[in-house]
């Protein structure tokens, strides 16, 4: 394996070493770099042509410079990258951490969301294959991959920003509005879960009534201007992710798993009230200390209770203690939204990717850091949703007519069993590679985002070094993609091996 990983990496190296002079070479030659100040009248021209000439080197030939920018970029092996100057003697390396930043954060966020959102779609379409779910999930892929991306930036743009702002002054739902989003949350319910006509009815009925008591409840209440959980509601979310993970692993027979679970959720509630001064007013180490006290719980929980079953226990102790402090974070953050509310009236604003000069508590800050991620990831994670669901779905209904699930089913294993243990892993291989591919290429296509939401990241370094034929910006660019490209398709072939231990021999 790890002979593989080093052939791998010096084919990649050759690659993008074969693609950055390619790129610098017609970078250089797409067009002249002093044609603006040609052109122009000012006095000062002469002396700016000068300075530009200097700070792009252009008195040298073209393999000069491009050799001056790789010995640059060489010496990021020592962690003191010397990525040049723009055409206005501005250091590449600054502008590259701050924009590198701002896209990558944007990016992460968006994989990671169309991953989770894309395969748990593709894996319930395939199990419910041919039902209402399938083909609504089957069309809004469809749909969702053919939507031109600056036109769906635009709408977002009016109904998730503009109005939604207008309706946060007053905010207030219908009676229609309720009655719909109950019935289309009793539909989605139903379709989920499938079964006979009755049970669909059933369950969509109840979903249906349980949305539509919140929405008003909710509106009663004034929740929209001051939401929040409650330990109550944390508590829920814990278990309920408890449970789930407990049927997903062992079922529901194994009682010790599911006791672990529950004593996990104990010592949370325990923690919640030790560390609520933290909570109230932490730090980001304190944040990853808190985690870290509640993942150690999970693991010292999950050996006591295990047995037989401890590697199982313990892992879905910390699913379970992570669930209850993302659900904890989760309920401050939402505490604060009135106070943020306070500050900034107008909360998600539609050009930049943060508020300038705003202060405040910590979690206004991250609700601050966070508004503005909203449109911009939504637009991304629709880009990459559809193909997550749409190979997902594919994959697993191709797995599940294979001899060994056919011979898992005969031998009169639960459908869990089957779907979880010998379908899914099999069928999220072809994924991976997606995803290494998909991540690199969602840096290149953030570019029309980060245009239309005026965000200051590596879709703006790219352009304006287009722009302006400086092929510093454009290369830094080029640096930060293809080395993704380069680590998500090693991560990628380390998932085959964890995924399918045949891999690795």
């Amino acid at each position: 394996m790890l002979r593989f990983i080093l052939r791998r990496l010096g084919v990649s190296a050759l690659i993008l070493f074969l693609g950055s002079v390619f790129l610098f070479f017609i970078t250089v030659f797409s067009g002249d770099p002093l044609e603006d100040l040609r052109e122009s009248r000012e006095r000062t021209a002469q002396q700016q042509m000068e300075a530009r000439t200097r700070n792009m080197n252009l008195n040298e030939p073209w393999f000069v410079r491009y050799w001056m920018w790789l010995t640059g970029v060489a010496k990021c092996v020592t962690l003191n990258c010397d990525l040049g100057n723009d055409s206005t003697g501005a250091s590449i390396s600054t502008s590259l951490v701050n924009a590198a930043g701002s896209t990558l954060r944007l990016v992460t966020l968006a994989t990671a969301l169309a991953i989770i959102i894309g395969v748990t779609m593709g894996i319930l379409a395939a199990i419910r294959q041919y039902s209402g779910f399938d083909y609504a999930v089957t069309f809004a892929a469809f749909l969702f991959y053919s939507l031109p991306v600056f036109w769906v930036a635009v709408l977002l743009k009016e109904y998730g920003a503009i109005r939604f702002n207008n309706w946060m002054a007053d905010p207030s739902v219908s009676l229609t509005t309720a009655l719909i989003v109950g019935l289309l949350f009793g539909l989605t319910i139903a379709s989920v879960l499938g079964g006979d006509l009755r049970r669909k009815l059933v369950t969509g009925g109840v979903a249906a009534l349980v949305g539509f008591g919140a929405m008003t409840y909710f509106d009663q209440v004034g929740w929209w201007r001051q939401p929040a959980l409650g330990l109550p509601l944390i508590i829920l979310i814990a278990a309920g992710a408890g449970v789930l993970l407990t049927y997903l692993t062992v079922g529901t027979t194994n009682r010790k798993i599911l006791y672990s679970s529950l004593t996990t959720i104990a010592a949370g509630v325990v923690g919640w009230f030790i560390f609520n001064g933290w909570i109230v007013a932490p730090t980001y180490p304190l944040l990853l200390l808190m985690l870290a006290i509640a993942i150690v719980s999970g693991i010292v929980i999950g050996w006591f209770w295990g047995g037989w079953d401890r590697n199982i226990a313990i892992w879905v102790s910390i699913g379970t203690a992570v669930a209850f402090a993302g659900a904890t974070a989760l309920d401050q953050l939402l505490r604060n939204w009135g106070p943020f509310l306070d500050r900034k009236p107008r909360p998600i604003s539609t050009i930049g990717s943060g508020s300038v000069n705003f202060e405040g508590p910590f979690w206004t800050e991250m609700w601050d850091w966070g508004v503005q991620l909203i449109l911009p990831t939504i637009v991304l994670t629709v880009i990459s949703l559809a193909s997550y669901s749409r190979y997902t779905r594919a994959s697993m209904l191709e797995t599940i007519r294979q001899d060994y699930v056919r011979t898992a089913r005969s031998k009169g294993l639960s459908e869990r069993v089957v779907i979880t243990k010998h379908a899914l892993r099999n069928a999220l291989i072809p994924i991976t590679t997606i995803v290494a591919f998909d991540f690199a290429g969602l840096i290149g296509g953030a570019v029309v985002t980060e245009t239309v939401f005026g965000w200051k990241g590596m879709g703006a370094l790219f352009q304006e070094g287009l722009q302006r034929v400086d092929p510093a910006p454009v290369m830094a660019f080029y640096l930060v993609t293809g080395t993704a490209a380069v680590l998500m398709n090693m991560v990628a072939d380390i998932a085959y091996a964890f995924l399918d231990p045949r891999i690795r021999t």
